[in-house]
């Protein structure tokens, strides 16, 4: 079997599905690899490192497409992309098929077999090919980042000749996998950290990071049987915001 991976549209799209390292990985199983020339030069991967672990390097999208009978996508297939995919080829990626409806409909005309990445079942034998939780995790530690910048002051409290800066104080609103990264995040670089969820659940994960948890006394359980949280009554969230109007007063 033939995997092939082409460029993404690097406007929208700067990640790609592989890299020198995972294609040797796939190389050693006995399978071969095509990617596009250029394929990952915008994040400082030339095809020469590809090369290097056995990777083909194409001229073009389309003669990978000819080529592979597998192909690795982060994103959804343009509509182009996709008319010049082969009848039975296997399309893999984070394809979002609730947004492309209609891409859809075109592929599976084409008798191509999908596999939404994002869809996996997020349970323990499926953890290796979570595409879900690393980009949270990115997500949340980005998310600080950026609020410091725009922030513009420092963050931890500092003890000078000239007076003491206080530390910065910082609410993170959900302590999912990308809230839990935002509260690590902050925490490390001195800030003092609330957090609130509506999963009561999540209290020991906040105060282990040392975060603040801050919650709404309720009666109503926020929590399915796979962890994650449900829709809250209308009475919960004017309680909530009634406790985050108070939380959001004392972070000034």
């Amino acid at each position: 079997m033939i995997i092939g991976s082409i460029k993404e549209n690097l406007s929208l799209e700067k990640r790609v599905s592989i890299t020198p390292e995972t294609a040797k990985n796939i190389i050693n199983l006995g399978l071969k690899i095509c990617i596009e020339k250029d394929y990952a030069t915008h994040i400082g991967l030339e095809d020469s490192e590809y090369k290097n672990v056995g990777v083909e390097i194409k001229s073009s999208s389309k003669e990978v497409f000819n080529h592979c009978d597998l192909l690795l996508k982060v994103n959804c297939p343009s509509d182009e992309e996709i008319i010049n995919l082969k009848e039975k080829t296997i399309l893999i990626g984070m394809l979002n098929p609730s947004k492309n409806k209609d891409k859809f409909r075109e592929i599976i005309k084409k008798n191509i077999n999908i596999f939404s990445l994002e869809l996996l079942p997020r349970i323990t034998r499926a953890q290796s090919m979570d595409v879900l939780s690393s980009q949270s995790n990115l997500a949340g530690y980005r998310s600080v980042v950026d609020s410091i910048f725009e922030f513009e002051k420092a963050i931890p409290m500092m003890m000078t000749a000239a007076g003491t800066v206080p530390a910065a104080k910082v609410l993170v609103i959900g302590a999912g996998v990308a809230g839990l990264q935002a509260i690590a995040t902050a925490k490390r670089l001195g800030a003092i950290v609330s957090a609130t969820d509506v999963r009561t659940a999540s209290r020991e994960q906040v105060e282990s990071l040392g975060g603040k948890f801050l919650t709404v006394e309720q009666s109503e359980n926020l929590e399915t049987e796979g962890g994650y949280a449900k829709e809250a009554s209308e009475d919960f969230k004017k309680k909530q915001a009634e406790m985050m109007k108070d939380a959001l007063k004392k972070m000034t």
